[in-house]
């Protein structure tokens, strides 16, 4: 009987398996027939800060950036495109992850109930929603490695990157961007389709200024409520994170209080987001 039960999970798992990668597949190929959209979509955002912030108002300003934080970086051996580096990529992976799992949840969810599609898989509910924001990691994780030439090649001043750390950066980069799809997951399972765009606005945008990506978290010092105030935000956490693996001569947060909050609000997030998830399928 014993041995019965365990040809039967056997048996489930290597179903749950090829169910799970064939969603993937699925996914895949629909990724490259619209790669061209999903390069402009992920390129243009840090394409034009990069253009502006640190090509065009150096050469505007003889050389300065405007900005206050251009002296804490130069005061790190670095410019204001060494500050911008990490928050570009935090954007890139946040923005991905979000757009790839709410948009689609939207229109899946909608009126024509494409999400009864998915679901008749042999995967439990659960693994299906697992399986986007995996996949959106993917994603996340590519549009931030498209970010890193441009910040190479588009800066006026020389970006000071140093790799002190290989494990720290690439165990950031994972649970930054799996932190980013249980988000977009959790967006699209909480919000009606037809407020998804509002949410851009309202949420997204305001968690972007507020996320540390302009900007060190160290630099809030002088405004000690908005400093604390900014904790809750999850986006902080990747940005400093990929500024500590990055740029580590700017001023960051510890490493293991970095590590510790991203996989905090990735399990929170994603706890949230199974629980939408699977009230929005069954309902």
């Amino acid at each position: 009987m014993s041995e019965a039960v365990v040809n039967s999970n056997d048996t489930k798992i290597v179903v749950y398996t090829r169910a799970f990668l064939g969603l993937m597949q699925r996914d895949f190929r629909v990724l490259t027939r619209e790669i061209v959209p999903f390069l402009i979509r992920i390129a243009m955002n840090p394409l034009l800060f990069l253009f502006v912030f640190t090509f065009v108002m150096p050469h505007m300003t003889g050389g300065s950036t405007l900005s206050p934080t251009a002296g804490m970086a130069a005061a790190g051996g670095g410019g204001f495109g060494t500050v911008l580096l990490p928050g570009l990529m935090a954007v890139a992976i946040m923005f991905s992850g979000i757009a790839a799992v709410a948009l689609p949840l939207a229109q899946e969810f909608g009126v024509t109930r494409e999400i009864d599609d998915r679901v008749m898989c042999p995967l439990p509910i659960g693994a299906v929603a697992i399986e986007k924001i995996v996949f959106s990691a993917i994603q996340s994780i590519f549009a931030a490695a498209v970010v890193f030439p441009l910040a190479y090649y588009i800066p006026s001043t020389p970006v000071l990157v140093h790799v002190s750390s290989w494990w720290f950066f690439i165990a950031v980069l994972v649970l930054a961007s799996l932190l980013a799809g249980a988000l977009g997951l959790t967006i699209g399972t909480f919000v009606q389709p037809k407020q998804i765009g509002l949410i851009f606005g309202v949420v997204i945008m305001p968690i972007t200024f507020l996320g540390c990506v302009y900007y060190p978290w160290a630099a809030l010092s002088p405004i000690k409520w908005l400093q604390n105030g900014v904790l809750i935000n999850p986006i902080v956490y990747i940005t400093e994170g990929l500024r500590a693996a990055l740029t580590p001569t700017v001023g960051h947060m510890p490493d293991a209080t970095i590590l510790a909050m991203l996989l905090f609000f990735f399990v929170l997030l994603t706890l949230m987001g199974l629980r939408g998830f699977a009230n929005r399928v069954l309902s």
